[in-house]
């Protein structure tokens, strides 16, 4: 079995040891490099083959969101998960903006790590979807919204269009099915074939696009 690589980025040396500590613990996750400073974060990843990047917000040099923003922007990037003191603040909806796979709060336990890594390596977002609500509610409700569609949403079915509906407003793929009367698999087809022919990574990227090209207004 291929371990998963981990690029650790964290200007606290304690932080960065005691998550590297927690990874290099499991059989299929190596941690493969640290990194003090954003600029040191994109270096490494230019450098060295990394699947994952656990990314700290606040950092001297370079901050995470744009180091996040430039991590992304490469050929074949790694998922970028977001280290955080606070519970979706500013910084972490910034992040999400810039292509992170979702978040941790630098409080979560030794598993919540190992589960978020795995996670995000096989493709999915690391946020619930309570979570994302309150990224609609508190966040996304300040964006002027764009009057041009996205790239590729006139490829989108009609039944398409509803799932990417519900997505935005936060549903799971079970709140989905039962919204839409659809098995949980099919609505997870669904949900595939949209990021693809919208060209995102994965459902918080949708959430975001949805938004800022105005598909979904908030209510409330």
């Amino acid at each position: 079995m291929t371990a998963i690589r981990v690029l650790v980025v964290d200007d606290q040396d304690l932080i960065r040891d005691g998550i590297a500590m927690i990874l290099e613990s499991q059989d299929d996750l190596r941690v493969v490099g640290q990194a003090g400073d954003g600029r040191q974060a994109v270096d490494a990843v230019r450098s060295t083959g990394v699947d994952v990047v656990l990314m700290d917000v606040r950092m001297p040099v370079l901050d995470g969101i744009s180091a996040t923003e430039q991590i992304t922007a490469l050929p074949d990037p790694p998922r970028v998960l977001v280290l955080t003191t606070f519970d979706l603040d500013e910084h972490v909806y910034a992040a999400l903006r810039a292509g992170a796979s979702g978040f941790l709060v630098k409080s979560a336990r030794a598993e919540q790590v190992v589960d978020a890594v795995r996670t995000v390596f096989g493709g999915e977002a690391v946020i619930a979807p309570s979570a994302t609500r309150r990224l609609i509610d508190h966040i996304l409700p300040t964006l002027p919204g764009h009057a041009e569609p996205p790239p590729g949403l006139d490829r989108l079915t009609g039944r398409e269009r509803e799932v990417l509906e519900q997505v935005a407003r936060g549903l799971s793929n079970a709140e989905i099915g039962a919204e839409l009367f659809l098995s949980e698999a099919t609505v997870k087809t669904h949900v595939g074939r949209i990021l693809t022919k919208l060209g995102v990574r994965d459902r918080v990227q949708l959430v975001i696009l949805a938004y800022e090209h105005g598909l979904i207004r908030p209510t409330g």
